[in-house]
């Protein structure tokens, strides 16, 4: 019996400074296929080659990657300046209608760093260009010098909420994440719920509210070392049994062709 298929949306970049390519990251592609035991299919986020409605039709469900490209702020009505970094304009083009439709029609997504992002962008919210700047902030970035392990490694607490969908997942309201990012949540989208926030009160995992189908993102990175992470694993495991059902549901009656 087949596996059912997790997209996973790709990023564009530069291969040796020339060759244009679409890539993704294998940690995200393992703790698809051996966390979440789904079929990981990388997406090329770019509407020259592919639209929301075919990506829905092929995948059972998507992770919303990481990426060094930033949501251009044009999609949340600010200008661009050099604070907020590179973009990827095809990428906002996929994933931000890719979000809605997905909220509205209860296929799941799993949403991380830049997807978690685009979550709140795309449900109307807004971001902070470099939230280190932000009085009695902490720096978020990933450390620019250190192996793979030490970039990855766990650096803050996430305070959860009492009673709350990831309190209720992880079986606690602390928990330790890595942190990579530069950007932050500004303002709530529409429906959007922060669930947990790091010590210095930068939101880190939200939900879609009244969404029919799984809707958490984390601002952290839980692909690393997802198999054996005690906050990861269950996040994966618990995306992988929302995207079997989904799957499940699909065969017992066809999906209608979105609109």
């Amino acid at each position: 019996m087949s596996r059912p298929v997790v997209g996973i949306i790709g990023n564009s970049y530069l291969m040796n400074d020339q060759y244009p390519t679409h890539a993704g990251g294998t940690m995200n592609s393992d703790a698809v296929s051996n966390v979440s035991d789904c079929l990981p299919l990388l997406i090329p986020a770019d509407p020259r080659y592919v639209c929301v409605e075919e990506l829905m039709t092929v995948c059972d469900g998507f992770l919303l990657t990481g990426g060094r490209p930033n949501v251009h702020p044009e999609e949340y009505g600010e200008s661009a300046t050099e604070a907020h970094g590179d973009f990827d304009r095809a990428r906002d083009a996929i994933t931000l209608p890719l979000v809605r439709a997905c909220v509205e029609r209860g296929q799941p997504f799993l949403g991380i760093c830049r997807g978690f992002q685009e979550v709140n962008v795309a449900m109307g919210g807004t971001l902070y260009p470099e939230i280190r700047d932000l009085p009695g902030r902490m720096n978020h970035r990933m450390p620019p010098e250190g192996t793979l392990e030490e970039k990855f490694a766990l650096r803050h607490i996430v305070a959860l909420s009492e009673g709350g969908v990831f309190h209720r997942l992880l079986g606690a309201t602390e928990i330790m994440t890595n942190t990579l990012h530069g950007q932050g949540i500004k303002t709530m989208g529409q429906r959007v719920v922060v669930d947990g926030h790091a010590p210095d009160g930068t939101p880190e995992a939200i939900y879609v509210r009244d969404a029919p189908g799984f809707t958490l993102s984390v601002q952290w990175h839980p692909e690393w070392d997802a198999a054996n992470d005690p906050v990861s694993r269950p996040l994966f495991e618990a995306f992988g049994q929302a995207v079997r059902a989904w799957d499940a549901n699909k065969q017992a009656t066809p999906v209608q062709k979105f609109a």
